[in-house]
């Protein structure tokens, strides 16, 4: 993409976003807003409990970079994989009941109106189960408490760092980084271009791999951006 479109498309995707009226501009009034919210404070909260019951532990070594490789490398597959087959579910028939999770409600709630932010955080109620099933993961397949504590910890570290990403997309708050221009850029193509494509918010290469990372100028904008119907890409 040369610079000129790529001007124009930063353009576009701000235009976009006119309607997030009186959000934060900046990261010191975008920071107390964040940790306004439920989920933001919960994951803090976990993550001092993990990286301090990590240090009491001890028994630090090189082995522990193996739980750091692997969630780099499983994260954005994660990330793809959530927000294809969980926050884009479809409302389902069954026995003449419809079945619609609160999850993938709540999402497509997001999508209806980006700039509310109060939809664009995960759902309290899914920590319920969420924490419980990445801790016995992380037990499972670590051969020590040391290094499933060293996982656990780097895991909330990304789940925190995923909604503060998040947060900061749906404000004013421009990036002045390249890479968080990129993700900035990513998911209001998401949004705003065509919901069949860019799923990554803070690991791009799960769009790479699953080929949802096409140019942008391969892409019709599609009319069900913002009510994720049934629209085929």
């Amino acid at each position: 993409m040369s610079a000129g479109a790529a001007a124009s498309e930063v353009a576009r995707l701000r235009a976009e976003g006119d309607g997030i009226g009186a959000s934060p501009r900046t990261i010191a009034e975008a920071l107390p807003v964040f940790l306004g919210h439920g989920s933001p404070r919960l994951l803090l909260a976990c993550l001092a409990i993990a990286l301090t019951a990590r240090v009491a532990v001890g028994d630090f070594s090189l082995r522990d970079v193996l739980p750091l490789v692997g969630i780099a490398l499983y994260w954005p597959v994660q990330e793809w994989l959530i927000h294809v087959f969980i926050l884009h579910a479809k409302p389902k028939r069954i026995f003449g009941r419809t079945i619609d999770f609160r999850v993938p409600r709540k999402h497509r709630a997001h999508h209806r109106e980006p700039w509310r932010l109060e939809l664009l955080f995960i759902p309290m109620h899914s920590f319920a189960y969420s924490i419980p099933i990445m801790l016995a993961l992380w037990w499972l397949v670590t051969p020590t408490p040391a290094l499933a504590l060293t996982g656990i910890t780097a895991h909330l570290a990304l789940a925190l760092h995923y909604e503060w990403v998040h947060f900061l997309v749906h404000t004013r708050v421009q990036p002045r980084t390249a890479y968080y221009q990129r993700l900035w850029k990513n998911h209001r193509r998401h949004h705003f271009k065509n919901e069949h494509y860019w799923f990554g918010v803070t690991m791009l290469g799960g769009d790479r791999l699953l080929r949802t990372a096409p140019e942008l100028a391969s892409v019709p904008t599609s009319p069900t951006a913002r009510t994720l119907e049934s629209a085929q890409p």
